[in-house]
């Protein structure tokens, strides 16, 4: 039996913009089940019956994360590194979303100030979307915050841990499903959203897959109650990294700087986006990426 982390190189196409990815990830770790440090990222994670860890690391020199992986998963290490490759977005060549983005006059600075930007998407889909449905109409750091209690009341232990930490699995959609939320921080309407979509996923009547596009994930997402456009379309950019996706309601999207101190509606952005198609997650990036520029 392998006692032993395995470790493993995942070179990625350049440019490809580590800070943009320590940011994202920064400003949303689950200090039980995540840490994040200035060249390196490290996270519990359960595929199937298999639970355990993985660490990765910047290295700019060689164009590639080192990914090590828990003895106990070693025998995943194919799946999880297709998994991180997809949730750090290593093989996407930028240069023809980059071309098309920049034909819009008004992308084009943003594109040539951001080169190569990419999509971080989550390591777990259901992770995700548990993540989307807190943050519904609160603050990053609120939604983290309520995220963070879920793991400590609902997560279970990894066996082989790392001394340092973190300890504690994401929690299953059957234990959300059927945990007392009382005073997890949220309202009635969203835990009950919340538990509601946790069981559709434990009883069979959701599967969470973006197989036959975004189109088919959104409606089938916007079925259930609680759940609109916004949480969907933010689902399948960030759980499934589909290129096309486009939550055109986010604030962030409508208040970033290239727009003005005035902004722009969602109605007016959506017909400005079709332009963009088929990367609108990608121009949705730098649309974030303008937001949080400082004032000038």
């Amino acid at each position: 039996m392998n006692t032993h982390p395995t470790t493993v190189l995942l070179p990625y196409v350049a440019p490809w913009n580590w800070q943009q990815f320590h940011a994202y990830f920064s400003l949303r770790c689950l200090p039980d089940m995540e840490r994040v440090s200035e060249h390196g990222y490290r996270r519990t994670f359960r595929i199937g019956e298999v639970s355990g860890w993985f660490a990765l690391r910047h290295l700019p020199e060689q164009g590639a994360l080192e990914l090590t992986v828990s003895p106990s998963a070693a025998a995943l290490l194919p799946l999880l590194a297709a998994r991180v490759e997809r949730m750090f977005d290593l093989n996407t060549d930028t240069t023809l979303i980059a071309r098309h983005l920049s034909q819009d006059p008004q992308l084009t600075a943003l594109v040539a100030r951001y080169p190569g930007l990419r999509i971080p998407t989550a390591f777990d889909p259901f992770e995700q979307a548990v993540r989307a449905i807190v943050g519904q109409q609160v603050t990053v750091k609120a939604a983290v915050t309520i995220v963070g209690r879920l793991v400590k009341r609902l997560g279970e232990d990894v066996a082989d841990a790392p001394e340092d930490g973190p300890s504690r699995l994401f929690p299953t959609p059957l234990a959300i499903a059927e945990a007392n939320l009382d005073g997890i921080g949220m309202p009635g309407k969203r835990v009950a959203t919340l538990q509601g979509f946790a069981r559709a996923l434990t009883d069979g009547s959701l599967a969470l897959h973006a197989d036959e596009g975004v189109d088919d994930l959104i409606e089938r997402l916007c079925a259930l109650p609680g759940i609109g456009p916004w949480t969907a379309q933010y689902i399948a950019l960030r759980a499934f990294g589909v290129a096309d996706a486009f939550p055109a309601s986010d604030l962030g999207l409508l208040k970033a700087r290239l727009w003005g101190s005035a902004g722009i509606s969602a109605r007016a952005l959506t017909a400005q986006a079709e332009a963009w198609r088929p990367w609108r997650a990608y121009a949705a990036m730098y649309l974030w990426q303008s937001y949080a520029e400082p004032e000038e």
